[in-house]
């Protein structure tokens, strides 16, 4: 049985903590990111931990992290790392909500924010942009594939977000 989660899966940059946080302000919900949870965890960033130990370590973390959430989590949005997605379990966690946009309006977005720089860095695979491009085309018909709700976010303001994806897990 399906938790009372909402999970925003997506790729990197396309805004899941925002909506994350637009969500909670609506709802009588809770937000949590698991890029932060796995910081804790490990008392490092994200970038340093694939720095120092890879990304199959970091992997493994973000399944640790899927499974406390399906045994320990529930009323929660849930935003995701980019390749969090493919945690073995994350049907169970919750309804698996798709951010979507175009890579062009991912980089857009983020070379939009007031702290774009501090963005770019915090993300260790889009220092390549063409590697970047490459994975985010290899992951949208994932995405697509898994996801219960798809909503475009692409130039849109984000209550139309929200209303967006509120109507779309009720129906």
């Amino acid at each position: 049985m399906k938790k009372n989660n909402l999970i925003l899966i997506g790729f990197m940059g396309v805004g899941k903590g925002t909506v994350a946080r637009a969500l909670v302000s609506k709802y009588d919900m809770f937000a949590i990111d698991t890029d932060d949870i796995i910081e804790s965890q490990e008392k490092k960033k994200i970038k340093d931990i694939f720095k120092d130990k890879g990304e199959t370590y970091f992997r493994n973390l973000e399944q640790k992290c899927a499974d406390w959430l399906e045994n320990s989590v529930d009323n929660t949005v849930i935003s995701t790392g980019g390749g969090f997605y493919k945690r073995a379990n994350l049907n169970k966690v919750g309804k698996i909500i798709y951010l979507k946009s175009s890579f062009e309006g991912i980089l857009n977005r983020i070379g939009n924010s007031p702290n774009a720089i501090k963005k770019l860095k915090k993300r260790p695979l889009l220092q390549d942009i063409e590697e970047a491009k490459k994975l985010y085309n290899l992951r949208i018909p994932e995405y697509e594939k898994i996801s219960d709700v798809i909503v475009d976010v692409e130039d849109r303001d984000i209550d139309d977000i929200v209303k967006d994806i509120m109507t779309k897990c009720k129906a």
